[in-house]
């Protein structure tokens, strides 16, 4: 049967179940390594109506459509064979030095096609393609729409257009056709251009190769892993770390972020290379830089859409107010973090909640609505504008060819790749999309019928029977989650974690998920005046239709109204709708909030799991556990558990900018009285900053800020300090000239003068629990919870009654 032929052959990134090899026979490609969740083949997942379909089927036209001797014209030129096809336009022109690189994409785009519907046209067509492919290669491998001169430029440090990145295209694309169809040609002529491949860099010196790996190669390396992991050459293995680049991987192997100033796509690659090569290899080095990459970019690079970069490159770390123009977000760049996204769940699924909140934020606001839905062809983005007044503008079908259209094809093409993983009889459902799952050798279907994100609901039925660890994301941007079994509510989770339902399944069982969403408005970390609206995951534009604005418009809060359609809002005279439903005019994603907006954000650590500190009122202050941070059983429910060694809390920049009144309050049980630890420490460096220390080189607890460095610190130093192996609440409050310092409810000591307020600091980026701005100092030993900050001051009855009550 043909589903069970291509269930079979398609062989996950992840745990491949097999793959045919030259002779027929079936080859168990290696187990990756470190790997603890498994994707579903794409024959196992069928979509359901919906966005997704709707895109997915704009796609498939658009595959159906293309004419292969258009694609093939410039392999055949190169190779001199006789070629009457009209060329190609846009990035795939004669003249072009990128050309080739869509033929890859086309591949792997019509093996997921075929791989997802079974459909005989896409796989016609493809191995139609890889024969003519085949009949272009010269003897010594080497295949392109490009000569081999190309590369002679590369090496020599000459100009040319990233050479290495066209024939990555075209690798991946043969690797793909293989793995999803079972078609041995395309091995074939893999392995002959891997070996011209390794023959190149191979006479090439450690330094040379650094030197032209300047020069953008996608995913050449991950390719390379890939196919060391399908035919165990240990040959691959070598010529893929060819492809590792010190410059940018070793800072990030330090937990550094360097990224500023570098071309953002070229960069995304060589982290799922990295995270490719610790499948491979087990070399955790590989792991921590995939890892400390996506926490960079994830944390610090990304827009409210989940896409990155300015005019294609990373800017200065929580940039993002001040990088919106009309080339932000390069499509290219979500495509790559989504799969770096999935893989990172591959390896570590404890922390799948937040990898996959991610996965959906980039999916729905980027992604999903950078395809035309009025184009038959799903025409695709190349940049999504983020200025106040931008406008999507997309490629078109032969004269464009840009590599978003490449990577649009590929992404409309495999939609239900990322919505089931599994682990023998555990199952994740981590995305709520409209689609039927057939467990492979089991015998089970689970449909997930939802109108989502339009509805907050999504009902599973099961088909068949036996037993299943089911796994459901509780997205952090929720409250109030219900699961109900049959009808019977059978938790309330937290958000950002998974509610477990382990039991025996029988033919219909349903499962019934209520995700309450919510508008809230997220912050700029560099401004947070500048915010964008949300209502639960979902990112929303006003919709300005021709008019080109040329500022951020201002948006007061309480003007914005539901409207009777889902998703939709008014605010004044303006509509608000979805991003990705966003076509055809001008929009602003960013606003000028009014500046009454109090800033308040509270953490109780409640989550279950994962790294993320959720801000509990919903303002999307989110912090981050950083540096080994556990949790333990809190004051009230959980606390985050310090360990005096490396880990603190980061909480987002900007939290307090502007502020010329605060509150921060929290309770704290100290492990270790050590001096100058820190329960808190906001600030840019030691230069400017603003601390509270349970024990001051004076043996007291001391509040201090600064603009001038230490030596211009104004202080409140409390009687004592503060004792460690029991709760203690602390707090510090400061408007006007007065700062107040209360332990346990009560006043312990005030200063009259404090002139220099948190404004006086600028966008603090560092702002810590736990860790100090000095470098040497020790960090903390402590468990912290209900840690809240206002943007005012709160009466000391307030506090009070905060220590009363265990707030």
């Amino acid at each position: 049967m043909r589903f069970h032929r291509r269930t079979v052959l398609i062989a996950g990134a992840a745990g491949a179940v097999g793959a045919v090899v030259p002779g027929g026979a079936v080859h168990a490609a290696r187990p990756d390594i470190g790997v603890t969740a498994y994707a579903f083949p794409l024959a196992a997942v069928r979509l359901g109506a919906g966005p997704f379909a709707d895109n997915a089927a704009r796609t498939h036209a658009y595959l159906r459509f293309l004419d292969p001797d258009r694609l093939l014209h410039m392999f055949r030129v190169t190779a001199g064979l006789p070629s009457s096809a009209t060329p190609c336009g846009g990035w795939e022109s004669p003249s072009t030095e990128l050309r080739g690189h869509s033929l890859g994409h086309v591949l792997t785009a019509l093996a997921q096609a075929w791989a997802s519907t079974g459909e005989a046209a896409f796989k016609t067509k493809g191995d139609h393609l890889v024969a003519q492919l085949a009949l272009c290669q010269r003897p010594n491998g080497y295949l392109s729409a490009y000569p081999e001169s190309f590369i002679d430029r590369l090496e020599t440090g000459q100009q040319v257009w990233a050479p290495y990145y066209t024939l990555h295209k075209i690798v991946q694309g043969l690797l793909d056709w293989h793995q999803l169809t079972g078609n041995n040609q395309a091995l074939t002529v893999l392995l002959r251009k891997a070996a011209w491949v390794q023959a190149r860099n191979g006479r090439l010196t450690h330094t040379q190769r650094q030197q032209l790996l300047r020069v953008e190669f996608g995913g050449i390396g991950e390719t390379l892993f890939n196919l060391y992991q399908l035919t165990e050459d240990p040959v691959h293995l070598f010529t893929a770390q060819y492809f590792d680049h010190a410059q940018v991987l070793d800072p990030l192997a330090s937990n550094v972020d360097a990224l500023a100033g570098f071309h953002a796509n070229t960069q995304i690659p060589k982290a799922i290379g990295a995270i490719r090569g610790f499948h491979a290899t087990g070399d955790t080095r590989y792991r921590d830089i995939a890892v400390n990459f996506w926490n960079f970019v994830t944390r610090q690079h990304s827009y409210a859409i989940g896409g990155n970069s300015n005019g294609e490159y990373f800017q200065a770390p929580n940039r993002i107010a001040s990088e919106l123009s009309d080339t932000t977000c390069e499509c290219c760049n979500s495509y790559n973090m989504v799969k770096l996204t999935r893989q990172l769940f591959f390896t570590d699924p404890g922390r799948a909640a937040e990898l996959m909140d991610f996965y959906e934020k980039a999916l729905y606001n980027h992604l999903l609505g950078a395809q035309n839905p009025n184009s038959a062809h799903g025409h695709h983005c190349y940049y999504v504008p983020l200025r106040a007044g931008g406008i999507k503008t997309y490629s078109n079908d032969y004269d464009n060819f840009t590599c978003c259209h490449g990577t649009g094809m590929e992404t409309g093409t495999k939609f239900g790749d990322s919505i089931y993983f599994h682990n023998g009889t555990t199952l994740y459902v981590n995305l709520f999309v409209a689609s039927t799952l057939t467990w492979p050798g089991r015998g089970i279907t689970v449909r997930q019928d939802t109108a989502y994100p339009e509805t907050s609901t999504s009902r599973l039925t099961i088909t068949g029977s036996g037993a299943i660890d089911l796994r459901i994301r509780i997205p952090a941007w929720t409250s109030g989650a219900q699961i109900k079994v049959n009808g019977i509510l059978t938790g309330t989770p937290a958000p950002g974690s998974y509610l477990t339902i382990n039991r025996t399944w029988a033919g219909g069982d349903t499962v019934d998920i209520s995700l309450p969403m919510a508008l809230s408005l997220e912050p700029a970390p560099d401004n947070p005046a500048v915010r964008a609206v949300r209502h639960g995951p979902i990112v929303l534009a006003g919709q300005f239709g021709a008019t080109n604005l040329s500022a951020l418009p201002t948006l007061d809060p309480s003007s914005l109204w539901a409207t009777t359609t889902p998703l939709e809002y008014t605010a004044g005279s303006v509509l608000l709708r979805p991003f990705y439903k966003t076509h055809g005019q001008r929009y602003s994603v960013y606003w000028n909030v009014a500046a009454t907006v109090a800033t308040e954000a509270r953490y109780p650590f409640d989550e279950p799991s994962g790294t993320v500190a959720i801000d509990a009122t919903g303002n999307g202050w989110n912090g981050v556990l950083a540096g080994g941070a556990t949790r333990t059983a809190g004051r009230n429910g959980s606390a985050v558990l310090l360990n005096g060694g490396s880990g603190y809390v980061s909480l987002p920049a900007g939290i307090l900018a502007g502020a010329t009144a605060f509150t921060i309050a929290t309770w704290v049980r100290l492990d270790a009285a050590t001096t100058w630890t820190r329960i808190f420490d906001f600030g840019s460096g030691t230069g400017a900053n603003m601390f509270l220390t349970p024990r001051s080189g004076s043996g007291t607890a001391r509040y201090a800020i600064t603009s001038g460095g230490a030596g211009a610190e104004q202080r409140i130093d409390a009687p004592a300090a503060l004792p460690a192996g029991a709760w203690t609440h602390v707090a510090v409050t400061h408007t006007g000239n007065l700062g107040v310092l209360y332990v346990n409810g009560s006043e312990v000591a005030r200063n009259t003068a404090l002139t220099v307020r948190p404004s006086a600091l600028g966008v603090t980026g560092q702002n810590w629990i736990g860790r100090s701005q000095y470098a040497g100092d020790p960090y903390l030993a402590a468990a912290v919870d209900s840690f809240r900050v206002h943007g005012r001051a709160l009466s000391a009855a307030e506090i009070a009654q905060l220590h009363a009550t265990g707030q």
